[in-house]
């Protein structure tokens, strides 16, 4: 075959391949909302947290938490819930956890704080409802390690400092729920 003959195939060809359409599936997946502080909270921690859940919730996002029945995790998952429709996951540590009341789907890992990894990376942002619980400084790391956003909501001027100066490009302050979830917006 001439080389003309060649070009003039591979015209051909490609002309009927455009006009083949295929419809664009759109995902219609929802956000999942990672949403990780500690289990022995302070009260502006756990009423940020509850704030929070609500807040994502009336996004329609889903909220995921470490599942338990205590601190951040719970108090995010009762905000959520108080939306009617809304989603909440929650990753356990083990079958002898107990499960918050909030919690819709509860996945029992039985890894242990290895289940850190699992909140993480099952969730498209993460939100760190402050930063008292060497669980949630854990869930951090891990999360910048696996290149994912991180939002610091009423962390100090130190621990902003300390992961700003890891990740400057993924870690994101907010001194408010609010706040937080319009950068959650802003971020998807």
């Amino acid at each position: 075959m001439s080389d003309r003959l060649l070009e003039t195939c591979a015209d051909i060809f490609a002309s009927e391949v455009r006009l083949v359409k295929r419809p664009t599936r759109q995902s219609t997946r929802k956000p999942v909302i990672g949403v990780m502080g500690p289990a022995k909270a302070g009260i502006r921690e756990l009423a940020d947290a509850k704030s929070l859940g609500e807040l994502i919730a009336r996004q329609g996002w889903v909220v995921l938490t470490g599942g338990r029945a205590s601190g951040v995790m719970d108090a995010a998952s009762e905000g959520a819930k108080s939306v009617p429709g809304s989603l909440t996951i929650g990753i356990l540590p083990d079958g002898k956890a107990r499960v918050s009341r909030y919690v819709d789907v509860a996945i029992v890992t039985d890894l242990g704080q290895a289940r850190n990894n699992v909140n993480v990376m099952s969730s498209d942002i993460i939100v760190a409802c402050g930063l008292g619980g060497t669980g949630t400084v854990s869930e951090v790391a891990l999360a910048l390690k696996a290149k994912k956003t991180v939002i610091l909501l009423g962390a100090d001027k130190a621990g902003v400092g300390l992961f700003k100066n890891l990740a400057p490009h993924l870690v994101h302050a907010a001194a408010s729920p609010e706040e937080a979830v319009k950068l959650i917006g802003d971020l998807l």
